[in-house]
């Protein structure tokens, strides 16, 4: 075992940094986390500081090289995942203009609506711009104003002061990397979301002038492009002594969360699905080629793989929805690990269909199988006989309705049925929560390993993979599957009329929620 080798992998949540250290065979050794706090604003706005990150992965990365009894030597690169849609303004020395806009922002809403726009339009869109966009890129920005292009927009216009001040934009893991080597790049994968690249050749993402003019940005306010598997540079002797590692040490470009979990997941092949729980979810897989259903907001985007493109989709609440109705029924509580397994153990005394409740997990929009953000959550169907374990039960099984809803699309836009599906991320700690998936969306799940812990995985894995120590076929492998869960057919009737419901309650409602919540910005049409 004396010829294992380890890359520090950090992993920026929305909750906080995760780090561990993961071997070239999969493994992984200590788990250091520190929270980090979310500020949320009037008018739709969400920061965080990001100071605060690199205090906290400073803190989490010692508490784990103390833990571990891992010679200094076999330590051979360090390799950041983070939270995607994110902005840090950075300023011509290097530090972090005010506040991170990070992936929950809506504020840039009416930029995006003045960016896409024209005399004529179509789904909110000038078709010219709209065509230039699918044919370079696959996608557009959001008419939710949660794309990194529309932070960038929205400090232009109302904190001219920030941005007049900003020398580079920066993604949060990109940001994280210019700490650590003192150079601002950018991967091919984590610049997606500004919707200024040629993405035809996933191999050489670049600058497309004319999308920048759309912009209104120059190259220079941006970062150099570069593959998520080079090697950026070494640590600086300043992030060495705050880490405690030697300086120098290599620091590869990384991925994001969407990416690094594809990895992590061990779905690296073609078509291999993996569905993630944590705040939000998503459905994905690794593809050949690139493709746009803009209708329901999916597109293929860069990969971190060679070569490959990624399915991209969010659906924008999931297990954040169960943080919500834990912080309702049990105010107080400061650590919600104990509160989570007791809702876990409630909901199980809950036939499956909890009584008939249904719970609609859109606490703060949708993006995906629909773009509105105006849509809002709620309890439907509720009686004088339902109680808190109803509740409980019923947002477990909303969520599932909701990634139901997206798999029909994913499905018909990779033209594949997805079986099995691995199943990671917080939400895959419960064995309820992946036989209520597995019944509702009607396939096998496959419950990973440390699901919690699937994006640190996938960014040490691809350290090992930049440093020529793994291959990418080599992966599925080397990922661990706890426990499988098939379909039970007796639910198959329970859940049935309830998802039919769970649709149509959207159906029926989105008008009155629009005229409820409309503020600005682009609401999709199912």
């Amino acid at each position: 075992m004396t010829d294992v080798r380890y890359v520090l992998a950090i992993d920026l949540g929305t909750s906080g940094p995760k780090v561990a250290l993961v071997s070239d065979r999969g493994d992984l050794v200590g788990d250091g986390f520190a929270p980090v706090d979310l500020h949320l604003l009037p008018g739709g706005g969400a920061e965080q500081d990001p100071n605060q990150w690199w205090d906290t992965i400073t803190k989490a990365t010692r508490q784990v090289l103390a833990d571990q009894p891992v010679a200094p030597e076999s330590i051979i690169a360090v390799a950041v995942t983070s939270q995607w849609s994110g902005t840090v303004a950075v300023d011509a020395a290097g530090q972090a203009v005010g506040n991170a806009i990070i992936w929950m922002d809506s504020r840039g809403a009416d930029q995006v609506d003045d960016l896409a726009g024209g005399r004529v339009r179509f789904q909110g869109y000038d078709p010219r711009k709209l065509r230039k966009w699918i044919r370079l890129t696959a996608g557009a920005p959001s008419g939710s104003g949660k794309d990194s292009i529309a932070h960038i927009l929205y400090l232009r216009d109302r904190h001219p002061d920030v941005y007049a001040a900003t020398a580079t934009f920066l993604e949060p893991k990109d940001y994280l990397n210019l700490r650590l080597t003192g150079k601002r790049a950018a991967s091919f994968d984590s610049i997606a979301l500004h919707w200024v690249t040629d993405n035809r050749d996933p191999n050489a993402v670049a600058y497309d002038d004319e999308l920048l003019g759309y912009a209104g940005l120059s190259r220079d306010q941006l970062p150099e492009l570069r593959p998520a598997t080079d090697v950026l540079g070494g640590l600086t002797e300043a992030a060495a002594a705050d880490l405690g590692l030697p300086p120098d040490l290599p620091v590869v470009m990384g991925t994001p969360d969407v990416h690094s979990a594809a990895i992590g997941a061990g779905t690296t092949p073609d078509r291999s699905a993996h569905l993630y729980i944590g705040t939000s979810s998503w459905l994905t897989c690794h593809v050949p080629g690139k493709k746009t259903d803009l209708i329901h907001s999916i597109a293929t985007l860069p990969a971190a793989i060679p070569g490959r493109y990624v399915v991209a989709n969010e659906q924008e609440t999931a297990g954040k929805a169960l943080e919500w109705l834990a912080g309702i029924l049990y105010p107080g509580a400061t650590d919600l690990r104990p509160v989570y397994a007791e809702m876990n153990e409630v909901a199980t005394t809950v036939p499956a269909g909890s009584n008939g409740v249904i719970f609609t997990p859109w606490l703060y929009g949708e993006r995906t199988p629909v773009e509105d953000d105006t849509v809002r959550g709620g309890f439907f169907n509720q009686s004088l006989d339902t109680g808190r374990p109803e509740l409980i039960r019923a947002v477990f099984e909303g969520i599932a309705f909701n990634s139901r809803w997206l798999l029909g699309y994913v499905e018909r836009f990779v033209k594949t049925t997805l079986n099995p599906i691995v199943m990671v991320g917080g939400g895959a700690q419960s064995d309820l929560w992946c036989q209520i998936h597995a019944d509702v969306l009607g396939r096998t799940i496959r419950q990973a390993a440390d699901p919690i812990m699937v994006n640190v995985r996938g960014a040490g894995l691809l350290g090992h993979v930049a440093l020529g120590r793994i291959t990418w076929a080599e992966i599925p492998s080397l990922v661990s599957i706890t426990r499988s869960f098939r379909p039970n057919p007796a639910h198959k009737e329970v859940y049935g009329p309830l998802y039919d419901a769970f649709r149509q309650i959207y159906k029926a409602n989105r008008g009155m929620y629009r005229k409820l919540n409309r503020k600005t910005g682009l609401s999709g049409d199912e």
